[in-house]
């Protein structure tokens, strides 16, 4: 059982009843929730005083903050997972949600990217939030790796799996590369990779470096360890994260300084670089988890709620995922059944596709 609830079940009637009013009614306007609003709304007919009191009290537990004196109560982080673990209630999909979400299977496209690019799209219409489709990493054994130098900064590197399957991505190599360090470090490569998909093969380079650092020199290393960087999620066309929706979290009244925090947290995202923990956020736990806030370090600098699920392929293994970011203030009844549906739609449509 959590802390969060074990400080609910230690709440009396009216404590859960005041503090529930006032994280719905927060929710649905964004305004601080004030005494007199509330003794309107509660089942039990007490004074305004009364009601002041218990919201003291809940402040006192961390469960509520004041922004501005005498300006209402708004819930605190704490509070908002407590809501969310203990009270909230969650609504069926609605059928409006559901068609423009099916929609995107119509067109019956043969490229799963460009299938997932249109699910994250319509994710981010329906739910008015900024969607993210992580697609699954192509998991078929290597056959044979290869770079090409393309000019002093660019390089291409040729990936040729088992099931000729073909992916080529450009990348920036580290200074000093020569077209003989290149093939040294692709020599080296195709020597461990025969038979392991990318993710056997990252691991397998990382044992091979440690324990024959002395038979590689240090720019292919450079080079080995950078690439397998860029394979991990980088790319133009191969991208693995899809981020839809930007603009829905910038709008014209957001703060300056919430606004500074979004861009942080996007500028983050495109560079790809947590993308690896975005995936083991969604394999903690089957189903559709809630992060707010500050709980995972991937949107701790913009205050945003991850709404998010793993979606698995024939093999019930998880594959990648879908998720929701929003204001803390997101109406997480809606959104969980909107991601869990679409994560069960993405799992489905990879299975039906091998």
């Amino acid at each position: 059982m959590t802390d969060s609830s074990k400080l609910l079940e230690e709440l009396n009637d009216r404590s859960r009843e005041v503090f529930r009013r006032v994280v719905e009614g927060y929710l649905e306007s964004g305004d601080p929730v004030g005494s007199r609003t509330l003794t309107r709304t509660l089942s039990e007919k007490v004074s305004a005083a009364t009601v002041r009191n218990v919201m003291q009290d809940l402040e006192f537990l961390g469960l509520l903050d004041s922004p501005h004196v005498s300006a209402g109560r708004v819930p605190t982080q704490l509070g908002l997972r407590m809501f969310v673990d203990g009270l909230l209630e969650v609504g069926d999909l609605d059928n409006d949600d559901r068609e423009k979400i099916d929609a995107t299977m119509g067109a019956n496209s043969g490229d799963v990217g460009t299938m997932l690019d249109r699910i994250s799209t319509a994710l981010s219409g329906v739910t008015h939030g900024a969607s993210l489709v992580l697609a699954p990493k192509h998991e078929a054994p290597i056959k044979h790796i290869e770079f090409v130098s393309l000019g002093q900064n660019r390089a291409l590197v040729v990936l040729v799996f088992a099931d000729g399957h073909v992916e080529n991505r450009l990348f920036a190599p580290p200074p000093g590369q020569t077209p003989s360090s290149m093939r040294e470090a692709a020599n080296f490569l195709n020597a461990v990779a025969e038979g392991r998909t990318l993710s056997e093969l990252q691991k397998a380079v990382r044992t091979e470096i440690s324990n024959r650092r002395q038979e590689i020199d240090k720019l292919a290393r450079e080079l080995v360890e950078n690439g397998l960087a860029l394979w991990a999620g980088e790319g133009d066309h191969n991208e693995r994260l899809i981020v839809r929706g930007r603009s829905n979290l910038l709008g014209a009244d957001a703060e300056e300084q919430d606004l500074e925090r979004i861009r942080t947290l996007f500028d983050d995202l495109e560079r790809k670089r947590d993308i690896a923990e975005f995936l083991e956020l969604a394999e903690q736990g089957d189903g559709v988890r809630i992060f707010i806030g500050s709980e995972n370090k991937l949107f701790s600098l913009s205050g945003s709620s991850l709404v998010v699920s793993p979606y698995m392929n024939a093999d019930r293994k998880i594959v990648g995922a879908v998720g929701v970011i929003g204001p803390k203030r997101l109406n997480y009844g809606r959104i969980v059944p909107i991601v869990n549906y679409t994560a069960q739609l993405v799992g489905k449509m990879i299975s039906d596709r091998g």
